[in-house]
């Protein structure tokens, strides 16, 4: 079926991932519960412009794809989806992103176009720089920032933390997400920090991200009214981050996969779930 084609091109299960924490900048942006119409057009302009974000990666990296025995069976190289196809579908998601928008805070109608500059330039990177995972965790980390500005309409510093927290969190599992390409890249002449600095540059680096996603979330907890459970939500985090570190090491990735997928989705569910018992409290 064709809708099932389109929800494997844009792994409509990684949604997991950003839209818990637009949840948590909802929630801690009103520091209570935000309205049922708020929280519908904040999860539809996220579906949407994930939706377009995956779409656009399939579609400029279609021939990079073609190449990588990791992504050969994906949708375009293997002709499941036409380019074409794609495009519209890229196109439909942007109208329906917009249309979310244009419900939500008068002043997200003249920010939308900067995640859509940041879809657009991210699968690009990498031909050129190993940068390209900190600007895939900078313009995931709008999800929390973009769903305070559209309650409220203001951006204090407690949502820009909120969002370096994501991001950090973001690029660091990117990381090691790099390594599953790394011969690859270097064969190809791509970008990564695993080519740039090797599998114990990987996790040093991803280290020091996730103590920073950690840092973050302490440090706009204390800017916040929050009660203990934003605080065991927090510690919740840091050990799930502890356990994703444990299970991949250098020289063992049997796991990575696992760190990758199933500890990332369980970390974003975990700490939103804690959020929103406390706001409800």
């Amino acid at each position: 079926m064709s809708a099932v084609r389109y929800a494997r091109l844009v792994k409509v299960e990684h949604t997991v991932f950003a839209l818990p924490f637009a949840y948590v900048g909802a929630f801690l942006a009103v520091d209570g519960v935000p309205s049922a119409s708020d929280l519908l057009w904040i999860t539809v302009a996220m579906l949407g412009a994930r939706s377009l974000a995956m779409g656009l990666n399939r579609l400029i990296d279609a021939s990079i794809d073609g190449r990588n025995p990791r992504t050969a069976a994906r949708e375009l190289p293997t002709r499941q989806l036409t380019e074409p196809q794609v495009a519209i579908f890229c196109l439909v998601s942007l109208g329906v992103f917009l249309l979310a928008v244009w419900q939500l805070d008068p002043i997200v109608r003249w920010l939308w176009p900067i995640p859509v500059v940041g879809f657009v330039i991210y699968p690009y990177l990498k031909r050129f720089t190993w940068l390209s995972h900190f600007w895939l965790g900078a313009v995931d980390g709008l999800a929390p920032v973009g769903a305070w500005v559209a309650i409220t309409g203001e951006l204090p510093l407690e949502a820009w933390l909120l969002g370096g927290a994501v991001a950090c969190w973001v690029a660091g599992f990117d990381f090691f997400y790099s390594l599953l390409d790394l011969d690859f890249d270097r064969r190809e002449r791509l970008h990564s920090v695993a080519t740039r600095f090797g599998e114990q540059g990987v996790f040093w680096g991803a280290r020091v991200l996730h103590a920073a996603t950690v840092g973050l979330l302490i440090a706009a907890g204390a800017l916040l009214d929050v009660g203990p459970l934003y605080w065991l939500g927090v510690f919740a985090v840091l050990a799930l981050l502890v356990y994703e570190h444990s299970i991949v090491r250098p020289g063992d990735l049997r796991r990575l996969d696992m760190a990758f997928f199933t500890m990332n989705g369980i970390i974003s569910v975990t700490f939103f779930a804690f959020v929103l018992v406390d706001s409800l409290l």
